[in-house]
């Protein structure tokens, strides 16, 4: 059974920097697409950044371009979500989710076939 498990969530000032880490288990394909979403109260979910398995290739959504960075380390089959220059909209819950390779893009979260419990992000002003 596939079991992804969050960590690294807090609270920090606008500007400061995370980082999460989403350990995985349960399965041994590396043909996957891994990737971070995260929901706000009040607010739709929002697919963030999401990496192919298989060859690195990632997805990054417009509103953390060049502040979030998605990567892995196979031989630990964990996944990392480094987010710098963090601003007060990034305050969400963070998923870590397993999706099909066939759609690690905008579309990854309307594919997802597993996902952890979250971690809390919270920035303040």
């Amino acid at each position: 059974q596939v079991h992804l498990e969050e960590s690294g969530g807090g609270s920090v000032q606008a500007g400061g920097s995370l980082r999460l880490s989403c350990a995985a288990s349960g399965y041994r394909d590396n043909h996957n697409c891994m990737g971070w979403f995260r929901q706000a109260p009040g607010k739709e979910r929002e697919g963030v950044a999401a990496i192919l398995t298989e060859n690195g290739a990632t997805y990054y959504a417009d509103s953390v371009k060049g502040r979030f960075s998605i990567s892995q380390d196979n031989a630990k089959n964990t996944v990392y979500l480094q987010m710098n220059g963090l601003k007060p909209e990034d305050t969400a819950m963070y998923y870590c989710a397993r999706a099909s390779p066939l759609f690690c893009d905008e579309d990854f979260t309307k594919a997802l076939d597993a996902r952890g419990q979250g971690t809390l992000v919270t920035v303040s002003s």
